[in-house]
């Protein structure tokens, strides 16, 4: 593996490519820095540090400010980060499944290209209102029930949020975080055109990847607390948590990995003197078809009962007892497995379409062995993803749970916790595989191996190798190179943090 990363940067166009990458992710990470003006970024941080990574709570602040790499946390001029274009999209391609008119042009010849710009305008509506009230939010966060707390942090450091509340500031915020989020679109194009991976899949995933070096060392202090203090949780459990946390990577690589593969036969079709057709492929069917989709839906369906609750009746027993209920309780978990759930087939209804493949497949010829085309290739087809689609949602709702159960039950930093699942860590694996997948076509066409073999160079007389072979499916290697990163991470964060 190391020779074929070594093998990386002998290739003049992936080296480039590669390169761009990095280069592309240190101005990500410069602008997550950058406070955006009039703002004191100092306030939002420590209330961060003081009741969003030690607990569950948090809410919504806590969640943008995992996408966003902690630019929430320091006020930063993408705060908002990549969130209104995922949004954007997802709106669309709902309504796309809803305004048959909308559908029909995503599959015309030029039709990807307006509901591209379609998503784009609709990202600076959002980028707008969002940004109106997240600057409202900085103007009172006293009053914000998704800020719990941050009034005690404000009476403590002794200074407002915002010094120079107004008009003016909240213009200039929504036109900061409006750019900001722009500019993060371009940079995800650029990645995508001149870089390695999906762009915009790209910048969700360094944000994520950039909080666990801080979740590694809140998890560090709890468990080894320092100025000579006695740890109330014994330091085996840390030794468990790392190989609990190897496991639930390697399950949900396993998982996100996982397809039924349908056998397609193809009638022999003679045109002229060629000879079509007469061949077995096999068509892929995810066991995660939704991926982490119905996670974000249950998120933010979960939010909203809560807030209503919060602003309309204040602190009244009752209205504070079934928000914490909604929050975090009992009912909180119910409702968020019954809505993973929910989601999960919803999106596969919207997304899989059943009889239009079956259709594709009559027309050119192809058939599923033992099952007759048109509506009976549909239904069985249906049924199959029915039963994946269940097993998926109970992966989900396992996935989705287990950061807030583990933080909870071991008393573990959220920050940290959320690593153990949640939409987190299936996008981190996601993203993960795609990359490694571009990376090893790269290295495959120019006659190198690919990660998961010795990575020496092919003499120029052996047979170009085939890239759909791709040896990036052996999971069980995948796992080992996990785990030894996992290792290697947190080994170094610990002898940082030790060493202070």
């Amino acid at each position: 593996m190391i020779s074929a990363f070594a093998n990386i940067f002998k290739i003049p166009e992936l080296r480039q490519r590669v390169l761009f990458t990095l280069g592309m992710v240190v101005i990500m990470r410069i602008g997550a820095a950058i406070t955006t003006p009039g703002v004191n970024a100092q306030v939002l941080r420590e209330w961060f540090l003081n009741v969003a990574d030690h607990s569950a709570g948090g809410g919504a602040a806590a969640l943008f400010n995992l996408f966003s790499g902690g630019a929430l946390g320091n006020c930063a001029i993408f705060s908002l980060g990549i969130m209104p274009y995922i949004s954007a999209s997802i709106m669309l391609q709902l309504l796309g499944a809803v305004i048959p008119k909308l559908g029909r042009l995503a599959r015309e010849d030029g039709g990807r290209q307006k509901i591209a710009q379609y998503t784009r305008y609709t990202t600076i509506a959002l980028c707008i209102f969002q940004g109106w009230l997240l600057a409202l939010s900085f103007e009172s966060p006293q009053s914000n029930p998704f800020l719990p707390g941050i009034a005690e942090t404000i009476a403590r450091l002794g200074v407002p949020l915002v010094a120079d509340p107004g008009v003016p500031f909240r213009l200039l915020t929504v036109l900061i975080m409006t750019a900001g989020t722009l500019f993060l679109m371009w940079i995800g194009d650029q990645i995508t055109e001149r870089g390695v991976g999906n762009g915009i899949s790209v910048i969700i995933t360094v944000g994520i990847l950039a909080q666990l070096p801080a979740g590694l060392v809140q998890a560090w202090r709890t468990f080894v607390p320092s100025g000579g203090e006695a740890s109330t949780v014994s330091p085996v459990v840390l030794v468990i948590l790392c190989a609990f946390l190897f496991l639930v990577i390697a399950a949900v690589i396993a998982v996100t990995q996982a397809t039924r593969r349908i056998s397609v036969q193809y009638a022999k079709r003679v045109v002229g003197r060629k000879v079509y057709g007469g061949q077995t492929q096999y068509m892929p069917l995810k066991v995660n078809y939704a991926g982490v989709m119905p996670i974000i839906f249950a998120q933010a369906i979960l939010l909203f009962p809560s807030t209503i609750l919060n602003m309309a009746f204040g602190n009244k027993p009752w209205a504070v007892y079934w928000a914490n209920q909604l929050s975090a309780g009992w009912m909180h978990y119910s409702l968020y497995a019954l809505l993973i759930f929910a989601f999960s087939y919803f999106w596969v209804a919207t997304q899989f379409q059943p009889a239009q493949i079956a259709d594709d497949l009559k027309k050119y010829g192809g058939f599923i062995p033992g099952v007759r085309p048109g509506k009976p290739t549909a239904d069985f087809l249906d049924y199959t993803m029915g039963r994946l689609t269940f097993a998926g949602a109970i992966f989900l709702v396992i996935i989705a749970v287990l950061p807030q159960l583990l933080s909870r039950a071991l008393n573990v930093p959220y920050m940290a916790a959320q690593f153990f699942g949640g939409t987190g860590l299936l996008i981190i694996v996601g993203v993960t595989l795609d990359t490694m997948r571009q990376v090893e076509t790269f290295l495959l066409q120019r006659h190198y191996d690919g990660f998961l073999r010795k990575g020496k160079i092919r003499g120029r007389s052996a047979p170009r190798p085939s890239v759909g072979g791709s040896s990036v499916s052996d999971t069980s290697l995948v796992w080992l190179y996990a785990g030894l990163g996992l290792l290697v991470i947190a080994g170094v964060t610990i002898y940082l943090t030790s060493h202070r």
